[in-house]
């Protein structure tokens, strides 16, 4: 027999999403560094931001204020912040999901993660985001990014 696990249905859970997944990574020997050293992360304060950005990602309730591009930029010139380390972020976040929770709004928040660590990465990083590279477009997507780019063709008499 398997476990039905519950959906996020709000604050309650999004806390214990948040609280379990920086466990975590605080104990996490790529990235626990970054956030308690190089960082140095206020908990306290730290904590109820991130309840409140992904109550605000999922339920658009949450009140979040503030800048996570900035945040992780000031990072760039003290540790490495390379895909090595969104990609082991965005691990343990889907691990931490998919052990607590099932269901739409758990598929949403690891799939709005995705597109966060993406969007940051290749901005800090100034490199382009690899979800819109050739390679990794479907043809109908490079079909339609073609006749995008392609200019008006004059129109035949």
């Amino acid at each position: 027999m398997f476990e039905i696990k519950p959906d996020i249905q709000g604050r309650a859970e999004i806390e214990t999403l948040v609280n379990t997944f920086y466990d975590r990574v605080r104990g996490d020997e790529l990235l626990g560094f970054i956030f308690e050293k190089i960082a140095q992360t206020n908990w306290q304060t730290h904590l109820p931001k991130m309840y409140a950005f992904w109550e605000t990602v999922i339920f658009r309730s949450g009140g979040y204020t503030g800048n996570p591009l900035a945040a992780h930029a000031k990072l760039v010139p003290l540790t490495n912040m390379g895909r090595e380390q969104f990609d082991r972020w965005l691990m343990l976040f889907r691990r931490t999901v998919d052990d607590l929770f099932a269901g739409e709004h758990a598929e949403h928040i690891k799939s709005c993660a995705e597109d966060m660590a993406n969007v940051i990465h290749a901005r800090i990083n100034h490199v382009p985001d690899a979800r819109f590279a050739p390679a990794n477009l479907t043809p109908e997507q490079r079909e339609r990014y073609a006749r995008y780019k392609s200019p008006p063709q004059p129109a035949t008499p």
